[in-house]
């Protein structure tokens, strides 16, 4: 396969959302384009959830971008359930039992009995083993690219369940915070108390601690996900969504009959925080885009027109998830079925937690299939920079 040039991206912005085991298929359409620019830089990397594992091991890897790729892949490969979160019996059935013990109880358990469905103590320890670490708890693989100069900044959202506020963690060189209604930025130096924290999945995940503050999955309250990259000085954004675009005829096709069972009202929940807020975000952008062309330059004021590719899966992960439900560990598979998983025809929840090494191939493979299907979009995106271009861009 022909490696193509090196394009100068010095605006360049990449956008990972959430989706849990989804986030494979952003690794493997992520290798499918490094395969072709082994050594594209992309500057401004901004991570939410699944998407904050995958863009801290890009700014944190001292390689090439394909070699970066190449690791997080290995990474991938080798997740499984019980590196994620504890599978055995007894720890999903303490779990169950202190959850329905809480309902029962009036508000007279402790308040620490219960922190989420599911333990991910694997998780973090997952992470220790596949992020190089600093004494003090810092990724220096970070501090390292940001002094050469291959990266701006990383930035991670989580919501804070303390303050009730959308945080964005930024690590970065000559960065200005920004605040909005219910936003706000701070500076840190990331490390893998961020990454849990982005990563907690209400209700499923425990919260994480950072500082005095107790945190959730960042995509809960980041009502704009793009707008992080724009901060940053962003004016060309890859995003990579994990939600497959239903014709007409399949979004008004039934998913479940009868009354929804809790596995289809779950579903229909965390799309509505992981994958439709980076659709409804990159709507309102186009729209933004077209009234910046009809307003003169010299009357724009700080409004730029910003480039956007919207890559996403071929076919429904949902659906696919289905296929390979029979191999989840089985006192897990028992308790997901107890949730209904089997009487959704696209048990969405389940593809977020599916970490075996079957599914993730198959999603990783999907990813650079697709890669390649769409590469005269992608390389059409990548190589016409405003760095490569004499074209005026406003700014």
């Amino acid at each position: 396969m022909p490696i193509r040039p090196t394009p100068i991206t010095s605006d360049l912005a990449m956008v990972l959302g959430g989706g849990g085991a989804r986030g494979a298929y952003q690794v493997g359409l992520l290798r499918g384009i490094a395969r072709h620019y082994p050594h594209l830089k992309i500057p401004i990397l901004v991570g939410v959830s699944a998407g904050a594992v995958n863009t801290t091991h890009l700014a944190s890897h001292r390689g090439s971008f394909e070699q970066a790729m190449e690791a997080l892949v290995k990474h991938w490969l080798s997740m499984t359930p019980d590196q994620v979160f504890r599978v055995d019996a007894s720890s999903l059935a303490s779990n169950v039992l202190r959850t329905g013990f809480r309902l029962v109880a009036g508000g007279r358990a402790h308040p620490d009995q219960f922190r989420g469905m599911v333990d991910t103590a694997p998780l973090r320890t997952f992470l220790e083993g596949v992020l190089e670490r600093g004494h003090d708890g810092t990724l220096p693989g970070i501090e390292h690219n940001l002094e050469r100069g291959s990266l701006q900044a990383l930035a991670l959202s989580a919501t804070s369940y303390t303050t009730t506020q959308s945080v964005t963690w930024v690590q970065g060189r000559e960065i200005s915070l920004w605040e909005r209604p219910q936003r706000r930025s701070e500076h840190a130096r990331i490390t893998i108390d961020h990454v849990m924290a982005s990563t907690a999945l209400p209700l499923l995940f425990p919260a994480a601690q950072v500082g005095n503050e107790w945190y959730g999955d960042g995509g809960i309250r980041l009502t704009a996900p793009l707008s992080p990259a724009l901060h940053l000085g962003a004016s060309r954004i890859i995003t990579i969504s994990t939600r497959y675009d239903r014709t007409r005829a399949e979004a008004n096709t039934p998913q479940v009959a009868g009354y929804p069972p809790p596995a289809q009202v779950l579903g229909v929940l965390y799309n509505s925080i992981f994958l439709d807020l980076i659709d409804q975000d990159v709507m309102r952008m186009e729209r933004l885009n077209r009234l910046i062309e009809r307003v003169p330059m010299d009357r724009r004021d700080d409004l730029r027109f910003i480039d956007m590719l919207v890559l996403r899966p071929s076919i429904d992960l949902g659906k696919l998830a289905r296929e390979y439900e029979p191999r989840l560990p089985r006192v897990f598979r028992f308790l997901t079925r107890g949730l209904g998983t089997r009487r959704t025809e696209s048990p969405d929840i389940l593809s977020l937690v599916m970490f075996q090494e079957d599914f993730l191939r198959r999603l990783i493979d999907l990813g650079e299939a697709d890669a390649d299907a769409q590469w005269h979009r992608i390389s059409r995106f990548i190589e016409e920079s405003p760095d490569n271009s004499t074209e005026e861009f406003p700014r």
